[in-house]
């Protein structure tokens, strides 16, 4: 039986307008338009809102003069954090086009799907990943013509400021059914799907996190650091569109790096930080940290993977340093469960409670005993579905329009969200997610594997998981002997063939079968469960 519950914040009035309008042609912004909101940690340039907003409109304006841009036109981001690229994505944004981000690191074959799926229009990317990207256009049939380099010499219309202030009017008529994103989330089986994010599925988020941070945040008060991939929803959302909406100014690094990372935060005064658990873990366990001063960082904010409550706990004792978290998924503009800031420090563990404007339903989980069930959730920041894939969608959404989380947990008396376990196969690895099926598909390509499933290994107090084969051998190859060099070579024949963060990094097993129920699904929680007895011996 289904449990349903209310977000226990009250319902608040999301405004019916697009992204950009929304951010910036706003009558109530708290700061002032030179006041700076995006700052290089490396260099100190930076930019003023007023700026980003003329470059904005300068490149918009310029896509549909040179390009004919037209609503709902697709660019691609392909490119590490730098502070001349929001611009170009709140650009997109203005003339009615929707930005796809996509992994930096992508191989072209991985390029090459959001690139024919989306029907691309351009790619923006950087020198160091146009030899992929030129790679991908190629085989996608895009021109050539449509790349921009970010760091390269561009024409007139794509670097510069636009003359004038003037309230500017995207051509979006329907903001809760037109695309402002367009984000490729990794599935269990198949291909990467397309998750379609309206304009009203990011701005109500963006009002769902003030209403339930109630200015704790200010332009005045709070610098941030961005380490978190622009590309990422979680860095979309809360690095790129918070940041116009609360004014508080983020200093953007290309990504974590420790020393870069406290120096920043020591320099800049930095006094908030959205992190994944691996940031945390290294913050507390590098001995060099005493060498910096990090007082003024009062809290970090930790979401897109599992985090160990020991972490919480540690941070807390060794640096004084209160860990807030977060749950959601790119299919939620990401948010559904945050914590406030004073239960930071008095529930750790819980993600958080339900955001205003959201219900939830807890569905029964085969197998599972206790209060726990499988979350699905309904409010104005749920997506609208999957691009171009209605089998998914069907197998998504209830029938009354609850989106399926896949993830498993129970609230408490105060709403508080735990999560205890995972319908979905998917494996997160630092917060990006990897399917097990991909990696399945190209191990089988390998002459000593028989057959094969993949499953996370967790790793420790990262609250990250680790990719591991359970490789049945092809007859006639033998491990005696030479265990450890025939899963070598198997970890080194997928490590060619995907981008980093999907290598066997939690090794590869061998196994006489791998379980299977009679249709032939991989029986997953079996070879877990494998796990869990190795791991008590």
């Amino acid at each position: 039986m289904q449990s349903v519950s209310s977000s226990p914040f009250p319902p608040i009035d999301i405004p019916n307008v697009d992204l950009w309008t929304f951010l910036f042609e706003r009558p109530d912004r708290p700061f002032p338009a030179h006041h700076p909101l995006l700052a290089d940690a490396a260099t100190g340039r930076s930019f003023s809102f007023q700026q980003i907003r003329r470059r904005a409109l300068h490149f918009g304006h310029g896509l549909q003069t040179h390009w004919q841009w037209q609503s709902g036109d697709v660019l691609v981001v392909f490119a590490p954090n730098s502070i001349d690229l929001p611009p170009l994505i709140w650009g997109t944004l203005a003339v009615g086009g929707v930005v796809c981000p996509v992994n930096s690191s992508y191989r072209a074959e991985e390029l090459l799907h959001p690139l024919k799926d989306a029907r691309a229009k351009a790619i923006v990317t950087t020198k160091a990943q146009s030899s992929v990207v030129y790679d991908a256009v190629d085989r996608a049939g895009l021109s050539r013509d449509r790349v921009i380099l970010l760091d390269e010499p561009s024409p007139s219309w794509i670097d510069g400021e636009f003359a004038s202030d003037a309230p500017h009017s995207p051509l979006i008529r329907r903001p809760d059914q037109e695309l402002a994103f367009l984000v490729y989330s990794s599935g269990t089986t198949g291909l990467p799907k397309g998750v379609m994010l309206s304009h009203r599925n990011l701005v109500a988020n963006l009002v769902q996190n003030e209403a339930v941070d109630q200015c704790n945040l200010t332009w005045q008060n709070d610098r941030a650091i961005a380490v978190l991939p622009f590309f990422h929803i979680y860095g979309i959302t809360y690095l790129l569109n918070y940041t116009i909406y609360t004014g508080m100014t983020i200093h953007v690094m290309p990504r974590f790096q420790f020393a870069t990372f406290c120096d920043t935060v020591q320099r800049a005064r930095i006094t908030y930080a959205y992190v994944v658990p691996p940031v945390i873990l290294e913050l507390v366990s590098n001995p060099r940290v005493s060498n910096y001063n990090l007082k003024s960082l009062r809290m970090v904010l930790s979401a897109a993977a599992p985090l160990a409550t020991e972490l919480i706990h540690v941070a807390r004792e060794k640096l004084n340093l209160p860990v807030r978290q977060a749950y959601g998924m790119s299919e939620c503009a990401p948010c559904t469960h945050i914590q406030t800031f004073p239960e930071a420090t008095t529930h750790p563990g819980s993600v958080g409670r339900l955001m205003p404007n959201l219900t939830a339903k807890y569905s029964p989980v085969e197998g599972e005993t206790g209060p726990s069930g499988e979350l699905w959730v309904k409010g104005p920041n749920v997506f609208l579905g999957y691009l171009n894939n209605a089998t998914a969608n069907a197998e998504s959404f209830s029938d009354d329009g609850y989106y399926k989380t896949g993830d498993v947990g129970y609230s408490d008396p105060e709403g508080n969200f735990y999560i205890t376990d995972r319908v979905k196969e998917l494996i997160k690895y630092n917060g990006f997610q990897v399917a097990p099926a991909e990696l399945e598909a190209i191990a089988l390509g390998h002459p000593a594997v028989k057959d094969v499933a993949v499953t996370g290994v967790a790793s420790g107090q990262a609250g990250t998981e680790l990719p591991r084969a359970w490789v049945v051998l092809t007859p006639g190859v033998s491990k005696k002997g030479d265990e450890t060099k025939v899963a070598a070579d198997i970890e080194k024949f997928v490590a060619e063939r995907v981008i980093g963060y999907k290598k066997l990094r939690g090794g590869v097993k061998f196994v006489d079968s791998i379980p299977r129920n009679p249709s032939g699904k991989i029986l997953r929680r079996e070879l877990k469960k494998v796990q869990a007895r190795e791991a008590k011996l």
